[in-house]
């Protein structure tokens, strides 16, 4: 079979690999559609594990089922990459996503490939039918759907609050999407891109700022003289986590959603912030039950994510799809069509 073999984001080679055999309680996939996340991007992280095949928001069918596995030939399912064991200290505190077995977990070889076997804590644990009317790219959203999910559960993001969005690719903008859903706002996004933040606007941001030392007066204008109750740091960018900690309201809560490069410190006001009694929560990844919320909201269409792909690609095309999210000038959200 084929696959995308990743060696760095300017070397993603399609390659032949023997195709996975499955065992008891497990299940081969043909993998029809596969997003790109950020993360697969980071060269920093990436590159050291590398050759690797990548590919964690994937869509397939089932072409084989092993003894006992709850599934049947020919159903689209999303298997999740990453599962949590459902039974140490941190999962009994819903802690799932800093479970040392969710760290571990794998498709095999990963969602960039022709087939992939999903092992049976996969399958059992946080593999879900795809809504019937949800297409395979709009499934390859029920991940990152998920990850933007346990965020807002966690920071405890409430009807009526204003938020504040800071970076607009596909994670930001699914925090627009869920926040509106949610019945919050108003909401005000920003970002360093004009076409991120046209997209930001179509997904229901009441405001939309290009980055810089305004964003505070923004996001008073938007409210009527307050700041932000949730900020959502969708960035690492440095100069926007020191605007995070700038335009929360006192009592407010800050989220970190995305990781800055290696190495890097981030200075803190600590009196201003414990004065005001900021709250600061981050998250990584996707519990079970944030994916089967992400399914029913994609499902029911409380959130469309359909006008979210600007580019899909066959699978020789893989370096080519890697290239325009590593430099995320020219699109949205990338998906790799394996089998096309």
């Amino acid at each position: 079979m084929r696959a995308a073999v990743y060696y760095a984001n300017s070397d993603v080679r399609v390659q032949d690999l023997p195709e996975p055999r499955i065992g008891p309680g497990e299940l081969l996939l043909r993998i029809t559609a596969s997003g790109i996340c950020g993360s697969d991007v980071m060269e920093w992280y990436r590159q050291p594990k590398a050759p690797l095949v990548l590919g964690h928001e994937a869509v397939g069918t089932v072409v084989q089922v092993g003894q006992g596995a709850p599934f049947r030939e020919g159903d689209r399912v999303f298997p999740s990459h990453h599962v949590p064991c459902m039974a140490c200290h941190a999962c009994v505190q819903d802690r799932h996503t800093v479970c040392d077995t969710l760290r571990r977990t794998s498709l095999d070889p990963g969602g960039f490939a022709e087939l992939a076997r999903v092992p049976a804590i996969n399958v059992r644990t946080a593999t879900l039918h795809i809504p019937p009317d949800l297409s395979d790219e709009e499934g390859t959203f029920l991940e990152p759907l998920g990850c933007v999910v346990r965020g807002q559960q966690r920071v405890g993001l409430r009807a009526g609050e204003s938020v504040l969005v800071l970076g607009c690719g596909v994670a930001g903008l699914l925090h627009i999407l869920l926040a509106r859903a949610q019945g919050a706002g108003p909401v005000v996004a920003v970002d360093t891109l004009p076409a991120r933040l046209e997209a930001a606007k179509r997904c229901g941001a009441d405001a939309v700022v290009p980055a810089g030392d305004h964003v505070v007066a923004a996001m008073r204008k938007a409210t009527g003289g307050r700041l932000a109750d949730v900020v959502v740091a969708a960035t690492g960018a440095v100069p926007a986590l020191l605007g995070a900690m700038r335009a929360v309201e006192p009592g407010g809560r800050i989220l970190w959603f995305a990781p800055t490069g290696p190495g890097i410190a981030v200075t803190l006001p600590f009196n201003e912030l414990w004065r005001n009694e900021v709250a600061m929560v981050s998250t990584y990844g996707a519990a079970p039950a944030d994916l089967q919320r992400s399914a029913a909201l994609l499902g029911q269409g409380r959130v469309r994510v359909a006008d979210l792909v600007t580019h899909r690609l066959p699978l020789a095309r893989a370096g080519e799809a890697f290239r325009l999210v590593a430099e995320a000038r020219d699109g949205l959200k990338v998906v790799l069509l394996p089998n096309a």
